[in-house]
């Protein structure tokens, strides 16, 4: 026990460092052992990895504290190897990130990835901006996630992020934690209706599961469910308003577009989904939103798709501004980006292939029959419901009929078993409305489809007798034509053969087949198992809903190189598509019937077409009638050579329009059903391509991309050489801190095309098998298992070593290894007592004579800068010195002692050497503390500066931004046409109370914003205000010429 610590006093407890934010004496007749009085001391954590981690502790109970009057200078009791005292420097070096330093990145150098230059924008936009609130809408497959997990890193490091909440669709959840685990070293849990059973089981029934662990993942579907939002918004201030500081950190929604308003009508309305996400997002601090495709042509809806990412700059129903638009978007296309520096592609060119089927009459005619009964029901529809639920009907069937027999048999089941009962349309109306095919769990859409076909057909007339007649050909039809391969599938399985077998030899090639349809997927895999496609696990599936570690075991086999994992054909439906990389060793991806909906077919490309795609062109294939180019849809609308002529047509108008996909896809959409109901023969997208033209303008910035590139890489480079971050120090560091935890060194280890190197270049192995580590440890081991094979992989600490391999594991700055190597020898700092400390954090080493005249003494200080809460604001490693002339201190400038230090070797001193150091250095010590302090001076000066600019900067820039704000939406309120925009909606009733609410949540915020202002710039001054330095010396290291050593030692080293 100490004495009791004052607020703002740093201390050591459980033999970690902290801060004291608050002291509260006990309560009158509490008291410790001999009735001592008893404080309560609340405590904030100043490691740098200890971000946010707070404690609270009975000071006079708790054993082990001690309250820091003033570090001092390492006594050179005895001496570090130069290697281990470097191993030192460098944890606590990569330790130190500076909130105000806009310029060093980290993150880069702690993910287990190559990172192209252009992924880098995001981070260094997020770093300039007081909240980091972005919209990523890069093209698909341009790896928006790992632009994500930089900027998480990045701002985890630099002490503004610690709580982090990523909401995705339900299939990419554990992709999401996998990614975060094994690319940045970031554990993150996956919350959903399992998890909860478990805290509960462990914790307690009234456990709330959104506070149990600081970084989360789960699906917007399980987030926007009542019963889960009640619960994450127990967490939150009490009131519609945020509390500032705010609640939490940051929010990343994946696939954002999901969570904007849908644009079914004249005007976008609000979903489960946006009033969720609008309910909690202005509670973090920061979030990023990741889209491909931000708009989807409904200006309301995108204006509400940003209000949700930044309140600040934006509001619902109010056109964006571009400048603001600017400050948080960042969107480049693969076009912008296809040639290297050395004029090598960057990603693989995308080609548009067809599969040409000659279809059998037997096939004509059922699709000439699925024509004729549509349009026997349209024309007996009497009224617009009766209308409406029709044509849902015969849309569904007619999509079912394009994907398989199978798909299309059971959906003619059930209309044939409820159609004609002539109910009242208003319940089906409603259901069709309500419908949406965006479903993760295939099986749940299949009963959630069939009881909507069932509601809309119950409100059909009864058949009439040619009705029923085509109804019964039909259900002959599929029943017959399922039990084999339809002429399309067949055509599938004689490619199949042809490129994936080699003179009947399985080569190495793979192939995605996406199907719409669970059935057709059931279909799909019988008949390609009974073509011998299926044996020895050639043939696996992936659906929604199928359990996650069977997804991922499939998953990881697909991406396992073809020599590892027997697998071939993936037979995928789209609700198990979205965000899935399956990009490794595989560049052939088929259509089995092409999508209705051009987003879902852009999705399904992305998962080939993508960031890491290693062959130099992707295959896209579609199944078209036999002499489909010489088809005149115009002559023989509504046959099947004709439709899917025009399906074709709609397929390759995507491939031309992606950049607008979210205005022109809807309008393709709507057109191929058009066309699907005979009403259409050609596509025309000429109108919707040109009122496309302002959104891809206000989407697109001007910039010279290929300036910025170089700026990026050079900033990566200048912090990469400024840290010493090169592979042979973390090397070094984990080797230093495997020996100082008493663990087994690590094993050089074999790997083909590494070691032994194939160039003869290296004189060591780059690779290593990690040992048999114990206690904690043994985690170090996570995450080294390949995902298929099993088998534990060699580490390497060159990315370019493992660059394009999945055999070796990249030890990062951020893997569980380099982070405990780290932490251990960073904990050095704060060892109270000989029994505690493994390192002396002292050195001496002999340097070249034509380096240095005199011997030379150089202390390493690292600053802490608290703020007004007591939370770092800026932390750094300073370094001060001087010459030793005649037995005396000469201080050097900071240039002469940075020049001095680069001197350093690996040479370690004799002995005696060591022994005339430690003679001088009670004469010397104060003078090099004073050189220390008076560094430490100079440098707070100038950041009292840096910071009180930085929060007047930050304010002013809230200022503005709000300002501006205010005056867009006092524009759109004041707009003459306001009124005529609601006639101009007509019978929109959805729509008519959309607008309403819109204007209404425009009012209310108008009236907050002032107030808001007040309130973000006192949370923002208090933050900056009255910031103390404390200065912890680091190490001690001696300098000493080769000839000063000889004549001490009579010529000898």
């Amino acid at each position: 026990m100490s004495t009791t610590p004052e607020v703002g006093q740093l201390v050591v407890v459980r033999k970690r460092p902290f801060v004291v934010t608050e002291v509260i004496p006990a309560a009158p007749g509490f008291s410790g052992q001999q009735n001592q009085k008893c404080n309560l001391v609340k405590l904030s954590s100043v490691e740098d990895d200890g971000l946010g981690e707070e404690l609270q502790v009975f000071w006079e109970l708790e054993p082990g504290t001690a309250v820091f009057e003033k570090s001092k200078l390492p006594d050179p009791v005895s001496f570090d190897h130069p290697k281990r005292l470097e191993a030192f420097l460098d944890a606590v070096r990569w330790g130190a990130v500076s909130q105000a330093d806009d310029k060093a990145l980290q993150s880069p150098f702690r993910s287990g990835i190559e990172i192209d230059e252009y992924q880098l924008d995001p981070v260094v936009r997020a770093l300039s901006m007081p909240r980091v609130n972005l919209l990523i809408a890069d093209d698909v497959g341009l790896g928006k996630t790992i632009e994500a997990g930089l900027v998480v890193q990045e701002m985890i490091l630099r002490h503004r992020v610690r709580s982090v909440l990523i909401v995705c669709p339900s299939s990419l959840q554990v992709q999401w934690k996998e990614e975060m685990r094994d690319k940045f070293g970031l554990e993150f849990r996956i919350i959903d209706s399992e998890a909860i059973s478990q805290l509960r089981r462990k914790r307690g029934i009234h456990v709330n599961p959104w506070t149990h662990f600081p970084r989360l993942i789960t699906s917007v579907d399980f987030l926007k469910r009542e019963r889960q939002l009640r619960s994450f918004r127990e967490t939150l201030p009490a009131g519609d308003q945020p509390a500032f500081p705010r609640a939490y950190d940051l929010m990343i929604v994946d696939e954002a577009h999901n969570v904007a308003p849908s644009g079914r009508g004249k005007y976008a309305t609000d979903s489960m989904r946006t009033m969720a996400i609008r309910s909690l997002a202005p509670h973090f601090e920061h979030k990023l939103f990741l889209s491909a495709t931000p708009h989807n042509g409904y200006r309301e809806s995108f204006a509400a798709l940003l209000e949700l990412l930044d309140n600040q700059r934006f509001a619902r129903a109010v056109t964006p501004d571009r400048a603001q638009l600017e400050a948080v978007m960042i969107r480049r296309m693969k076009s912008e980006l296809k040639l290297r520096w050395d004029g090598s592609r960057r990603f693989a060119e995308r080609m548009v292939r067809h599969l040409e089927v000659t279809y059998t009459a037997e096939e004509r005619h059922a699709h000439l029959a699925l024509k004729r009964y549509s349009e026997l029901r349209l024309k007996s529809a009497i009224s617009d419901g009766q209308r409406m639920a029709a044509e849902f009907v015969l849309k569904l069937l007619k999509k079912r009929l394009f994907s398989s027999p199978a798909a299309f048999g059971i959906t003619l089941e059930k209309h044939m078993e409820t159609v004609g009962a002539n109910k009242a349309t208003y319940s089906a109306i409603k259901d069709i409305d309500d419908y949406s095919d965006d479903y993760a769990d295939d099986e749940e859409y299949e009963v959630v489809t069939f009881e909507v076909v069932s509601s809309a057909s119950q409100t059909l007339s009864p058949l009439e007798a040619e009705e029923q007649g085509l109804l019964n050909q039909l259900r002959d039809y599929a029943n017959k034509v399922s039990r084999r391969p339809d002429c399309k599938a067949q055509r599938l399985i004689d490619w199949l053969n042809a490129t994936l077998r080699t003179n009947g030899s399985w080569n190495e090639e793979r192939v995605i087949i996406f199907t719409e349809y669970r059935a057709t997927q059931k279909w799909l895999f019988d008949l390609l198992a009974r073509e011998g496609l299926a044996s020895e696990g050639r043939l696996e599936m992936i659906y929604g809903g199928m359990p996650n570690e069977q997804r991922e075991t499939i998953k990881a086999a697909f991406q396992a190189h073809p020599k590892e994992a027997a697998v071939r054909i993936l037979l995928a439906t789209d609700a198990a598509s979205e965000g899935l990389n399956l990009q490794n060793h595989c560049s052939r991806l088929i259509h089995f019937e092409i999508p209705w909906n051009p987003n879902r077919m852009e999705q399904r490309n992305g998962r080939v077409d993508r960031h890491g795609q290693k062959a130099n062109e992707v295959s896209i294939y579609h199944f078209v009638g036999r002499g489909f180019d010489s088809v005149s849809p115009s002559d023989k609308v509504g046959e099947l050579e004709a439709d899917l002529e025009f399906l074709m047509r709609a397929a390759l108008k995507v491939e031309t329009i992606r950049e607008d996909l979210g205005k022109v896809g809807p309008v393709i959409a709507s057109q191929v059903e058009e066309a699907m109901l005979g009403r259409r023969s050609r596509l025309d997208t000429s109108r919707a391509e040109q009122e496309a033209e302002p959104v891809r303008q206000m989407l697109k910035f001007e910039r010279k991309l290929r300036e910025q590139l170089e700026k990026l890489a050079a900033q990566l480079h200048e912090t990469q050489h400024e840290l010493n971050l090169t592979p042979e120090h973390i090397e070094n560091v984990v080797r230093v801190g495997l020996e100082l935890a008493e663990q087994p060194a690590l094993i050089p280890f074999e790997v083909e095309g590494i070691w032994p190197d194939p160039l003869g270049v290296r004189k060591s192995s780059p690779a290593f098998q990690l040992p048999a580590l114990y206690g904690s440890w043994e985690q170090c081991a996570d995450g080294l298992r390949h995902p298929h094979t099993d088998k534990v992989r060699p580490i390497v600490f060159d990315p370019a070593l493992a660059h394009g391999r999945d055999d070796v594991v990249l030890a990062h700055l951020n893997h569980r290894l380099v982070q405990m190597c780290l932490r251990l020898l960073r904990a050095e700092i704060w060892s109270l007592g000989s029994t505690t400390k493994h390192l002396s954090r002292v050195s001496a080493c002999v340097v070249d004579d034509s380096d240095l005249t005199h011997p030379t003494v150089i202390a390493h200080g690292r600053i802490v800068v608290l703020g007004g809460d007591n939370h770092r604001l800026h932390e750094e490693i300073i370094i001060s010195g001087g010459a030793l002339i005649e037995g005396r201190f000469t201080r050097l400038n900071v240039g002469e002692t940075k020049a001095a230090f680069a001197t350093a070797t690996d040479y370690p001193v004799p002995p005696v050497i060591e022994t005339r150091f430690q003679s001088l250095w009670e004469k010397n010590k104060d003078s090099l503390r004073s050189a220390l302090d008076a560094r430490m001076a100079e440098r707070t000066k100038n950041l009292e500066k840096i910071l009180d600019e930085l929060a007047e900067k930050e304010v002013n820039k809230l200022k503005a931004v709000m300002t501006e704000l205010q005056r867009s939406i006092q524009a759109e309120l004041d707009r003459k046409d306001g009124v005529q925009l609601i006639l101009d909606l007509g019978g929109d009733e959805p729509g008519k109370q959309q607008r309403e609410r819109d204007l209404s949540a425009l009012r209310r915020r108008l009236t907050e914003i002032p107030d808001e202002i007040a309130l973000e710039s006192e949370h923002i001054r208090s933050r900056f205000a009255n910031p103390s330095a404390r200065l912890f010396p680091v190490a001690v290291t001696w300098l000493i010429p080769r000839r000063a050593v000889l004549e001490i030692t009579g010529g000898k080293l």
